[in-house]
């Protein structure tokens, strides 16, 4: 059944989606949504000079800033309402995941099942608005504190500007979060991964005119821009084939009677993804390393610690110990992270409880070692793949002289939300025709 199913999804008939309804529908919304996102991207927060802003965030472009504003589609470098983005709503998922494998009460609230999943959303949520708050309210403070040739970012500071600022971008954060869910639940695809997703993509025809521009001007030789675009195509069939790879791990499940019939005895098998961290790893791994430079940059150079301005010189974007320690902590986020979701031991007590065991290997202990070793070398190769995706960027952002900030974090989110939406649009297409068959065996029946 499932090797039809699979054959079936590979022939599917592209042009099957005007005839499902349903499909077009979800479409169609979750498009109308990534157009209210972009167009919230350029309402500004009040009380800020434009000009001052974009002077003041040239000069930190380099920094964590530069990396939050490809995430948010350029809502940082204009300090629209949205400007936080959905990233306050990752950042407490992500440490509510930890915390769920660390507190027992969360890990029991975890196995509730519907009812706990609901308790636990509610806990991010929550953790979101602290967040968020506490985000904007330092952004509200380092505006306040930005002075450009064209005068002071903000134009009447205060009190007043700081609960505004507050206000709108927790707000804009919350409604981020509305929408993704929304998105999630009416349209295709994941709502927050497709948000990131928009926001990256927006950038990338302005990254394109103004590489082509300096091609023009001679400031980047032709044969370059024609090598990097190999490169990125290159790259881009790495992350596919990566981010599709498995190993599956053979789980045989015993035969059992049940009156005069007899159940069980199949093979099934359990998949283990290579990059079982996903794009977390350099996420954390970045934005640790491009605070000391955005801190020594805000700061204008003025009374600065000496230990920060060698951090901001040797930390930047292509220096060897940048390097050096960017693929140091991507590999240990890597199996941090691939620890915190995925347990082997518990894997191994619940193949026990349903009867199902590894070929070869005895349940329980010796089953969770087993799958612990497999788990400990897939995450040895996914660590390297991901170490060479992200550093190639920062080379070329480096040493080629690119004029945009698009590194590996970006890429592999592109690649992922696009393989899981196509995905997705593939399951509804499939169901479409399995609908369509079982109405037409209906109508032969009733012939």
């Amino acid at each position: 059944m499932a090797s039809a199913a699979e054959q079936l999804a590979s022939n599917l008939n592209w042009g099957a989606i005007g005839k499902a309804t349903e499909l077009k529908k979800r479409l169609w919304f979750t498009v109308a949504a990534l157009v209210v996102f972009r167009v919230g991207a350029y309402i500004p927060v009040p009380g800020v000079d434009p000009h001052a802003l974009a002077e003041i965030f040239a000069q930190n472009a380099g920094g964590i800033a530069g990396m939050l504003d490809v995430f948010s589609g350029g809502s940082i470098g204009r300090m629209s309402v949205l400007a936080l983005s959905i990233m306050p709503y990752i950042s407490a998922s992500i440490i509510m995941q930890i915390l769920t494998s660390v507190v027992p009460t969360l890990e029991a609230l975890k196995k509730e099942g519907e009812a706990g999943r609901k308790k636990i959303n509610q806990y991010t949520r929550y953790g979101t608005v602290v967040l968020a708050t506490f985000q904007a309210y330092g952004i509200a403070v380092g505006l306040e504190s930005q002075v450009a040739t064209a005068g002071p970012v903000v134009i009447d500071p205060g009190l007043f500007f700081r609960f505004v600022t507050v206000v709108t971008l927790v707000g804009g954060t919350l409604f981020l979060m509305w929408l993704g869910e929304q998105i999630t639940a009416r349209g295709v695809g994941n709502g927050i991964s497709l948000i990131i997703f928009a926001g990256i993509v927006a950038a990338l025809p302005t990254a394109l005119v103004q590489t082509l521009e300096l091609g023009r001007t001679g400031a980047l030789s032709a044969l370059f821009i024609i090598a990097m675009a190999i490169g990125v195509v290159a790259v881009v069939a790495v992350v596919v084939f990566v981010e599709t790879s498995q190993r599956r791990i053979v789980v045989q499940y015993p035969k059992r009677q049940v009156g005069n019939r007899m159940y069980g005895g199949e093979a099934s098998h359990l998949p283990l993804k290579i990059n079982t961290a996903g794009v977390i790893p350099p996420i954390f791994a970045s934005s640790l390393l491009l605070f000391p430079a955005t801190i020594a940059s805000f700061q204008g150079g003025a009374g600065e610690p000496g230990w920060m301005q060698w951090m901001a010189t040797w930390l930047g974007h292509g220096q060897p110990l940048y390097l050096l320690a960017y693929v140091g902590l991507i590999v240990f986020f890597c199996f941090f992270y691939t620890t915190v979701v995925f347990n082997p031991t518990d894997t191994a007590d619940n193949l026990k409880k349903n009867g199902g065991f590894v070929p070869g290997i005895r349940p329980g202990k010796n089953t969770a070692e087993y799958l612990e070793y497999i788990l400990t070398r897939l995450t040895v190769v996914g660590a390297l793949y991901l170490s060479a995706v992200c550093i190639l960027p920062e080379i070329l952002i480096a040493r080629g002289g690119v004029p945009f900030y698009f590194g590996g974090t970006s890429l592999l989110i592109v690649v992922s939300v696009t393989l899981d939406t196509v995905t997705q649009i593939q399951a509804h297409l499939l169901a479409h025709q399995y609908e369509g068959l079982i109405k037409k065996a209906r109508l032969r029946g009733r012939r």
